[in-house]
């Protein structure tokens, strides 16, 4: 968890969070195991765009959620035009992405200034989002 031995490693990670459920607790939980964590919350008009559809929660209850079981951990919305943003202003020495986890459309590995580490699935035949739509 200690980075140059001095810092603590800051682990950032990103996503919609919408329903916050096991799945989504276990990428924040990996990411405090390694450092302070920062979870930058997708905003409503980039979910509409990447997914195609309006998240079931609006963005500032989805990170409310997370600061309410997590209030160790920095919570922020994303940036509205800038997927960077973030990264930029966090500086992170890690980046976690969950299993099944797309980079934003126009960045690429080589954009992020740091290491990226992608998570394996935390049974995800039952808390990947997508199914869970369906409960709902």
């Amino acid at each position: 968890m200690v980075f140059d031995s001095m810092r603590v490693m800051r682990v950032m990670v990103f996503g919609t969070f919408d329903r916050l459920h096991p799945g989504h607790r276990f990428v924040i939980e990996e990411a405090c195991r390694r450092g302070a964590t920062h979870v930058s919350v997708a905003r409503d008009a980039t979910v509409e765009r990447i997914k195609g559809k309006k998240p079931r929660q609006p963005e500032e209850e989805r990170a409310r959620a997370i600061r309410e079981v997590f209030p160790n951990v920095h919570v922020s919305l994303g940036d509205p035009d800038d997927y960077l943003v973030p990264v930029r202003e966090t500086t992170p020495d890690l980046i976690l992405l969950g299993y099944d986890q797309m980079l934003p459309p126009g960045i690429a590995l080589e954009d992020l200034p740091c290491r990226v580490e992608r998570l394996p699935a935390y049974k995800p035949e039952r808390y990947k989002s997508s199914l869970r739509q369906e409960d709902a």
